[in-house]
């Protein structure tokens, strides 16, 4: 973890996405959770992502000079975030789109994984 991106975290910043390329993922794999979800639920969490970049004159722009190697790029995202509502929180939301249940807050991955784990 970087100080900067903590000491924003613990206020309120603007929202991002950290978008990378996965390639192909073979389960079964310890880091990888998948779940079998209908395509309309599918198409749910696609608009929810797709909704979430912020647009300049229509379109979605990275953010310019950061990322962490050459296959990954921040792009500006609707919204504001901070420590008890970040990244968790929004995949969580997303998920529920997706037709899965989660907890309502969930701040860190564990909290996440957990919830995952006892509702679906």
């Amino acid at each position: 973890m970087k100080p900067l991106p903590v000491l924003r975290a613990l206020s309120f910043d603007r929202s991002v996405l950290h978008v990378d390329v996965a390639g192909r993922i073979v389960e079964p794999q310890e880091s990888v959770t998948g779940f079998d979800v209908e395509v309309e639920e599918f198409q749910r969490l696609m608009e929810f992502v797709f909704e979430s970049f912020q647009r300049q004159e229509g379109e979605i722009a990275p953010v310019a000079g950061f990322s962490y190697g050459p296959t990954d790029r921040f792009f500006e995202a609707k919204g504001y975030f901070n420590a008890l509502f970040g990244c968790n929180t929004w995949t969580a939301s997303a998920l529920r789109k997706a037709g899965l249940r989660t907890g309502l807050w969930n701040p860190l991955p564990v909290t996440l994984d957990l919830s995952l784990g006892i509702y679906n």
